[in-house]
C-alpha cells in the first residue's frame, strides 16, 4: 500500500522564530550574509559564494541580462532563463560577463572609414556610447581614436560623415600602457577627469578599456559579485532535452553556474544531464527541484553542486492543483536540510540547498535560512522591479508588471518537464498574471536585507551558519496568526477624509 506521512505538509506562515539573547556586538552592521552556492569539502572554501543569499528565478519574466547585472551588483546571482534559443541565451551571458568592473575588452569597435550611421547602429545594438576606432575594426587592433557621444550631434552631422572626421584621434588621447594596475588606471582617470581610459601595448594595439563608471559602481556596491577577472558572476538555466547543444555554448560564453530547470528533479533525465556536464566540462551545476531526502540524495550522488527544494509553492505555480504533486515548502526544506547535514557528517562534503518558492513575506526568507537553506530563489519578488524584463502597465489606478510562469502556455517551455513521449505542453502548470510594480531593485532589496539582518540579531546570530545553529522555531496556531497582525482596532484608511 502507499506510504502515508502522518505530519501535515507545512508552509512558512505556520512558523515563527523565537528570540535569543542579543549581545551588544550583534548589530545589523556586523551581520554577514555571505553564503556558499556550490559544494565544498570540510575545511575548504567553495569555488563560488554569494554575498547575499538571493537568486532570481529561471523565468522569462524575471531573469534576463539586465536583472543579472543588477542583482550581481548587489551581491546575488541570476539564472538567465533557458526557454529561448541557445544563441540568445549565450548572448545574454556574454552581455553580463562584458560588464567588467575593471579592464574591459572593447566590444564596440569600428575603423576610421566607417560613418556616423555605423556608429549609431552599433550604439543601438550594444548600448555602448564609447566606440574604439582601430585600424582593422577589431578589439585588439592598432588604436587610432575614440568616439563618444560628445564627438557628434545627430541633429547637425550628416549620417555619411566619416568617423575619421569627428573621432578624437590617438594623439589627443590620455592612455595607459600595458601592465598598468587597475588602481593606477583609476588614478589617471581621476587626474585627467576622464570617462574612459584605453590601455595599449608598445605597438599602440588596444588591449583594454577602463571606465570611470565601473569605479563608481564598485564604490557604491561593495558587495558586488565578481569573478577573478572582475566580471559579474552569472548563472543560466538548462533543461534535460537539448543540454548537449546548450551547455557548450553557455560555457563558451563564460557562464559561472548552471542549473537544471524542472518542476520535478527526481528523475533519471536529470542524473544523465548532470553526468554529461561533469564528464565534459569544468562547470558547476545545480539540480532540482525535490521535496524529500530521497530526491536530494539521488541528485547529490549524481554529482549536483547544489540542490533546489520546492514543488508547487511558487506564486504562479499550479503544479499541485494540476497534478496533485508537491509539498508544503517548510516541510520540504526541513527534511532536505536534515538530509544535507547527515550527508555532510558522513562524507565531509557540504552541498548547499536553495529554497525555491513559498515566500510571501520578507520574514519567510529568514525562516528559510534558519531552517537550513543556504540561499533562496524568487520569481515574484524580482518580477516587481524596474530591472525585470517585462512591461510596466497601468491597470485601474495602479501600476503593475507582467508575470507568468514557465509552466504557462505563454512561456511554451515544455522542455523543463522531465517526461518522455510527446514533445509539447499538454496542460499548464503555471499562470499568466500581474504583480504590483515596486520600483527599483536596490531600494527594495536594501529594505528586505535590513529586515533579515535585524531578525538575525534578535536571534543572536551574525551569520547564516550561526543562525542555522542557534535558531529556535515554533509552530503557530491559526489564532496566533491572527494575533500576530493588527487586530481589535479600526485601521485608518488613506482614502478617508481627515475633516
Amino acid at each position: 500500500m502507499a506510504y502515508y506521512y502522518t505530519e501535515p505538509s507545512r508552509t512558512f506562515s505556520e512558523y515563527l522564530l523565537l528570540p535569543n539573547l542579543t549581545t551588544k556586538d550583534c548589530t545589523p552592521a556586523n551581520v554577514s550574509l555571505k553564503t556558499p552556492i556550490v559544494k565544498f569539502k570540510k575545511g575548504e572554501k567553495p569555488d563560488v559564494s554569494l554575498n547575499i543569499p538571493f537568486s532570481s528565478a529561471v523565468m522569462q519574466a524575471v531573469s534576463d541580462h539586465g536583472m543579472a547585472v543588477a542583482l550581481a551588483r548587489c551581491g546575488g546571482i541570476s539564472f538567465i532563463f533557458g526557454s529561448q534559443s541557445v544563441q540568445d541565451q549565450a548572448e545574454m551571458v556574454r552581455k553580463v560577463k562584458g560588464y567588467k568592473a575593471g579592464f574591459v575588452v572593447s566590444r564596440s569597435n569600428l575603423t576610421p572609414d566607417h560613418t556616423l550611421k555605423d556608429v549609431l547602429q552599433l550604439k543601438e545594438k550594444t548600448g555602448h556610447s564609447t566606440v574604439a576606432i582601430t585600424d582593422n575594426g577589431l578589439p585588439t587592433g592598432k588604436l587610432l581614436g575614440i568616439v563618444t557621444s560628445r564627438d557628434y550631434r545627430v541633429s547637425r552631422d550628416a549620417q555619411d560623415k566619416r568617423v575619421a572626421d569627428f573621432m578624437t584621434p590617438f594623439s589627443s588621447l590620455i592612455y595607459g600602457k600595458s601592465g598598468i594596475t587597475l588602481s593606477e588606471a583609476n588614478d589617471l582617470i581621476w587626474e585627467h577627469k576622464l570617462n574612459c581610459l584605453p590601455i595599449v601595448d608598445g605597438h599602440q594595439n588596444l588591449e583594454y578599456l577602463v571606465f570611470r563608471k565601473d569605479y563608481d559602481a564598485h564604490k557604491e556596491n561593495p558587495l558586488e559579485l565578481l569573478d577573478s577577472n572582475k566580471s559579474y558572476i552569472v548563472g543560466a538555466g538548462i533543461n534535460t532535452k537539448d543540454y548537449e547543444e546548450r551547455v557548450p555554448a553557455l560555457v563558451e560564453a563564460g557562464v559561472d553556474v548552471l542549473v537544471i530547470d524542472s518542476s520535478d528533479g527526481y528523475s533519471e533525465w536529470q542524473r544523465e544531464t548532470i553526468q554529461y556536464v561533469k564528464a565534459n566540462f569544468n562547470a558547476k551545476i545545480g539540480a532540482g527541484n525535490v521535496v524529500d531526502r530521497e530526491g536530494f540524495l539521488y541528485l547529490v550522488e549524481a554529482g549536483a553542486d547544489f540542490v533546489k527544494v520546492g514543488i508547487g509553492g511558487g506564486s504562479i505555480c499550479i503544479t499541485r492543483e494540476a497534478k496533485g504533486i508537491g509539498r508544503g515548502q517548510a516541510s520540504a526544506l526541513i527534511e532536505v536540510a536534515q538530509a544535507r547535514d547527515e550527508y555532510y557528517r558522513e562524507t565531509g562534503i557540504y552541498v548547499p540547498i536553495c529554497s525555491d518558492g513559498g515566500i510571501v513575506h520578507d520574514y519567510h526568507i529568514t525562516l528559510a535560512l534558519a531552517m537550513g537553506a543556504d540561499f533562496v530563489m524568487m520569481g515574484r519578488y524580482f518580477a516587481r522591479f524596474d530591472e525585470s524584463p517585462t512591461r510596466k502597465l497601468r491597470v485601474g489606478n495602479n501600476f503593475v508588471k507582467e508575470f507568468w510562469g514557465e509552466g504557462s502556455n505563454r512561456a511554451r517551455n515544455w522542455q523543463r518537464y522531465d517526461t518522455g513521449g510527446k514533445q509539447g505542453l499538454l496542460f499548464e502548470e503555471g499562470v499568466d498574471s500581474y504583480v504590483p510594480y515596486a520600483g527599483s531593485l536596490q531600494e527594495n532589496l536594501d529594505k528586505t536585507i535590513g529586515k533579515i539582518k535585524s531578525t538575525m540579531c534578535n536571534c543572536g546570530s551574525l551569520s547564516i551558519e550561526e543562525l542555522q545553529q542557534k535558531a529556535r522555531i515554533t509552530l503557530v496556531s491559526a489564532t496566533s496568526i491572527v494575533e500576530g497582525g493588527a487586530h481589535d482596532v479600526i485601521l485608518k484608511e488613506s482614502s478617508l477624509s481627515e475633516e
